[in-house]
């Protein structure tokens, strides 16, 4: 009786299957873990295009005024020792409006024209043109504005010194773009106005 006994606690014993059990549990449990980061992994790589999307269709969009408003300056001749206007047709992107000068209130930006003198020609006045009533979600009156094509008149006068010939008057045309529900911040475009003294 006694030696069944000590044949049984030997073949219990750690020393004959204790330690491949235990190294055979710790690969088992070694590849769980790794089956388990790997399936974490792959459930984030799929949710993140749908976060992609979401944070897309939510976010608004950005847009800059000098993309929606677009300048081309007419050519005009001057004489000298006379003045002549210069017609600069301003286009506005449908959907969206600019300020006109003056604006509704102080703190909309006008539309507004700079033409620094040069070439013996400087400026006698600019003339914007009549404005449109229009009322808007974001405002509680009606605003000033631009809509659609807009000319602005430069009045130009050319010294009795002006070199004859042809000259670009480099100019800047400062504007605010707006659609139906906001106001942009304001950009500044740069234009050539081309003139020709005589």
């Amino acid at each position: 009786m006694a030696s069944s006994s000590i044949y049984f606690n030997h073949a219990l014993s750690p020393r004959t299957f204790g330690v491949s059990a235990v190294c055979g549990k710790l690969r088992r449990m070694r590849n769980h873990i790794f089956l388990l980061v790997l399936c974490l992994l792959v459930a984030a790589c799929a949710k993140k295009p749908a976060e992609n999307v979401q944070s897309n269709a939510t976010e608004p969009k950005q847009i800059a005024s000098t993309d929606v408003v677009k300048a081309t300056p007419q050519e005009t001749t001057l004489t000298r020792g006379q003045s002549a206007e210069v017609l600069v047709p301003i286009k506005i992107a449908n959907g969206y409006h600019i300020n006109a000068n003056p604006p509704s209130f102080p703190y909309l930006k006008a539309t507004e024209l700079e033409v620094p003198a040069a070439h013996g020609i400087s400026v006698e006045g600019i003339t914007y043109p009549d404005a449109l009533k229009k009322t808007f979600s974001f405002a509680e009156t009606p605003l000033a504005v631009y809509e659609g094509e807009a000319v602005v008149k430069a009045r130009l006068k050319a010294d009795q010194s002006a070199q004859t010939g042809k000259h670009n008057l480099s100019a800047k045309l400062r504007v605010q773009a707006c659609d139906d529900k906001v106001c942009y911040a304001p950009g500044v475009l740069d234009v050539v106005l081309p003139v020709n003294v005589q």
